[in-house]
């Protein structure tokens, strides 16, 4: 056990552990993030809480993770090295674990030329893989990336990192995750699945060098609500693919929501019996409120105590 988070009790357990994302507002109310948390208490182990995703300016990670702590639920501090440089990240990072917080999930960001700020400098002083390994000395060797030692020892923290079988090319995924865990990753998080089959050759490459047994893999799911959403992530968002099987049978459906919700169970079910996958990671995107059913419905409710 390195943090004694829930989310950890529960890999480390061998149980399917389940987290789900919270998109911060673009405002400083998070009344609506809240509602959200408290519906979804009993149904995840860990709130996934987003870095101004997709670049649009956001009320801070930390800030909403901070408030979730004081609602006893758990965050999961989402980290790019888009916007800030060593300082600012070594620093936040400090801020968080001052504030109770236990997972930091880090990232490199989409690009500011996405988002509402696209004359903004990106910063990316430093790379995701970096972060994890500066986050990793920091706990285990008391120093700052400069080398310097932290005037007290710094609480335990669960790093994760992300991964994406879907991008290109194919055969430097797994390497690329493998760096990661080097670096000091102990959780993975997977950009949304929605080729099984693509992903399940992934899975086999990462059984054959073993990494399965050195992280925690839970893969991503998002349940889509409309064929046009996912006419639009075909098309539009790099990094996922979805089959032209799944858009004829969303087309063929009467009701395309309640279609995108069975998809998003039947990829939870086929994820359970994939050997190395513990856990599932829910991105119901603008649709958090569907998140408790997802669960139920996929056989993981109730949560594990542990």
């Amino acid at each position: 056990m390195i943090a004694g988070s829930r989310l950890e009790k529960v890999l480390a357990s061998g149980q399917f552990a389940v987290t789900a994302e919270l998109g911060p507002p673009k405002s400083g109310d998070i009344t609506q993030l809240k509602h959200h948390a408290e519906a979804l208490r009993n149904h995840v182990e860990a709130f996934n809480i987003t870095d101004n995703q997709t670049a649009i300016v956001r009320t801070s990670s930390i800030a909403c993770g901070a408030a979730l702590i004081q609602m006893g639920l758990e965050p999961v501090i989402q980290m790019t090295v888009r916007d800030r440089n060593r300082i600012a990240l070594q620093s936040d990072l400090l801020g968080a674990v001052a504030l109770g917080m236990k997972n930091v999930l880090c990232l490199s960001g989409d690009h500011q030329k996405f988002g509402n700020e696209p004359g903004a400098k990106g910063v990316f002083d430093i790379d995701s893989m970096q972060l994890i390994k500066a986050l990793k000395d920091m706990r285990d060797e008391g120093k700052f990336i400069g080398g310097e030692s932290l005037e007290h020892p710094l609480e335990k923290i669960f790093i994760g990192a992300v991964a994406n079988p879907f991008a290109d090319p194919f055969e430097y995924r797994v390497d690329r995750l493998e760096k990661k865990i080097n670096a000091g990753a102990s959780f993975i998080q997977t950009q949304c699945i929605f080729d099984l089959e693509r992903f399940k050759k992934w899975m086999e490459m990462v059984r054959e060098r073993g990494l399965h047994k050195k992280v925690y893999i839970m893969g991503g799911v998002t349940p889509i609500k409309s064929l046009g959403a996912a006419r639009y992530m075909k098309n539009n968002v790099s990094g996922i693919i979805i089959p032209d099987e799944l858009i004829t049978r969303l087309q063929g459906a009467k009701d395309k929501k309640e279609e995108g919700l069975k998809i998003c169970i039947e990829t939870i079910q086929q994820l359970k019996e994939i050997e190395g996958v513990a856990g599932v990671h829910i991105m119901a995107i603008a649709w958090e409120e569907i998140v408790p059913e997802i669960v139920e419905r996929a056989g993981l409710y109730p949560r594990p105590a542990v």
